[in-house]
């Protein structure tokens, strides 16, 4: 051994400032191969010898040189992930299910948050992305862009997008958001419903505006009228303000929120409105988060599998990754009706 590997008067080793994959092999006793193999992970190396070259590679300070490995193979494991905002429930669930969904495929994420959505900082977002080495990249693109010809997403990438109308040019997975929508309003209607009220969401979203034509929708093949919509911005305190004004509607007796964070600002208002839920008001929300069954009442929701979202949206990913790739189009996530205590007929019905 050299002297960097003699051991110290206290009789351990010094680690080595640059300790090489030789310098890790002949303090374990085996060959530079079988290191390679346990620094990469793979099979076939018995777990003495494992622990062996484990132990050595802690000893001597040693690092593999994953930016080198990954340039040998091609790949760098890692999967790039471009949204808008982390503020509102679906986004951070769904980028929870994509890391969780990652890692059971051995990827790490990385993780770009754009402040504002227009077609240079994507495409900043994308050219940073590719400074910080990935393989792939998912956009979750809540906003109307790709549907609207706004953003162009750079054609050498592969890329999966959620949250989107783009599917006839990018992959998109996305939440069946119109089936969704239908199931809430025909809830609300076989309760006996004249007809259903809406609290949507903000303009500009586009599972905002896919809900808000899927009501629309539902109400006209039902015959029945369709009320004006009350927008908020998916946060309980905007639907606490749209509350309001739905509470002084006599009339309104069944109302569709576009999120449970809406729907909880506006059992709020109801409640101070002197309107009881569900018996002078039925509300159904869309989400499902894990509070829902906590509100007062229990609130009756569309749930979101964010899990399936997350996990398809990977699995497309490494599809697209592959020599044959994958194809464009739209892959829909369906939801269920989940119904508790804020449901019910309307006065006078039984």
């Amino acid at each position: 051994m050299d002297m960097a590997e003699r051991t110290s008067a206290k009789g351990s080793r010094r680690p080595r400032a640059t300790a090489s994959m030789a310098d890790v092999a002949r303090l374990a006793g085996v060959s530079s191969q079988t290191v390679s193999r346990v620094s990469n992970g793979y099979a076939g190396v018995n777990e003495e010898t494992r622990q062996q070259v484990l132990e050595a590679m802690k000893e001597l300070g040693y690092r593999p040189n994953s930016a080198a490995r990954a340039l040998k193979r091609g790949e760098f494991r890692t999967i790039g992930v471009i949204t808008f905002t982390l503020s509102t429930t679906g986004n951070v669930r769904t980028l929870e299910a994509i890391a969780t969904s990652a890692a059971e495929e051995g990827y790490a994420v990385t993780l770009l948050p754009v402040a504002v959505p227009t077609s240079d900082e994507v495409r900043g977002a994308f050219s940073r992305l590719e400074e910080l080495a990935v393989d792939a990249v998912i956009v979750i693109m809540e906003v109307h862009l790709l549907d609207a010809a706004t953003v162009k997403l750079p054609p050498h990438v592969q890329v999966v997008v959620v949250d989107s109308d783009a599917g006839d040019h990018y992959t998109v997975v996305d939440t069946d958001q119109a089936g969704g929508t239908r199931t809430a309003v025909q809830h609300l209607l076989d309760l006996g419903h004249r007809t259903v009220w809406h609290l949507g969401g903000p303009e500009g979203s586009f599972a905002a505006q896919r809900r808000a034509d899927a009501w629309r929708a539902a109400l006209a093949e039902a015959g029945r009228p369709a009320p004006p919509l009350v927008r908020g911005d998916w946060s309980a305190e905007s639907g606490y303000r749209a509350g309001l004004e739905l509470a002084a509607r006599e009339e309104c007796t069944a109302v569709f929120a576009a999120n449970d964070q809406m729907a909880l600002g506006l059992l709020r208002a109801l409640h101070e409105g002197g309107r009881r839920v569900p018996e002078d008001v039925s509300v159904i929300g869309f989400d499902d988060i894990p509070e829902a069954s906590s509100f007062l009442p229990p609130l009756t929701t569309l749930h979101q599998d964010f899990a399936e979202v997350g996990r398809l949206c990977v699995q497309a990913v490494l599809r697209k990754m592959r020599p044959d790739g994958a194809e464009h189009g739209t892959t829909l996530v369906p939801t269920r009706l989940v119904h508790r205590q804020s449901t019910a007929p309307p006065p006078g019905v039984d």
